[in-house]
């Protein structure tokens, strides 16, 4: 069995910094590609970052570009989130996300693509 621990999330003020942690765990996780999704209140899971066990590339969706860093580390098997420069629109519940199939790129953005998923750690962006 597959399981996804987020920790990290918390209250902090605009313009702050939090890092977000996802540790994996569960032998049938080959975690081919991992990813952020966040969910605002009231509204839809939306794409964060992705990143690919085959190349280390990441990927961002176009707003978070020079703010967010997403990094993998595959001794420890985790995932890591830096947020910096946070907004108050960015409060939001924040998932780790991970499949064992390696996506491709138009695919990582979509939330159907992943069958593991974090249980989602809050974050408040607030002054």
């Amino acid at each position: 069995q597959v399981q996804l621990l987020e920790s990290g999330g918390g209250f902090v003020q605009p313009g702050g910094s939090l890092r977000l942690s996802c540790a994996a765990s569960g032998r049938a996780f080959t975690g081919q590609t991992m990813a952020w999704f966040r969910q605002p209140p009231g509204k839809g899971r939306e794409f964060v970052a992705a990143v690919k066990r085959s190349s280390g590339t990441p990927s961002y969706a176009n707003s978070l570009k020079g703010r967010f860093t997403i990094r993998r580390d595959y001794a420890k098997n985790t995932l890591s989130l830096q947020m910096n420069s946070l907004k108050p629109e960015e409060t939001a519940v924040y998932y780790c996300a991970a499949t064992n199939r390696l996506l491709i790129t138009s695919a990582l953005a979509v939330n159907e693509e992943y069958e593991f998923w974090g249980q989602g750690t809050p974050v408040t962006v607030s002054s």
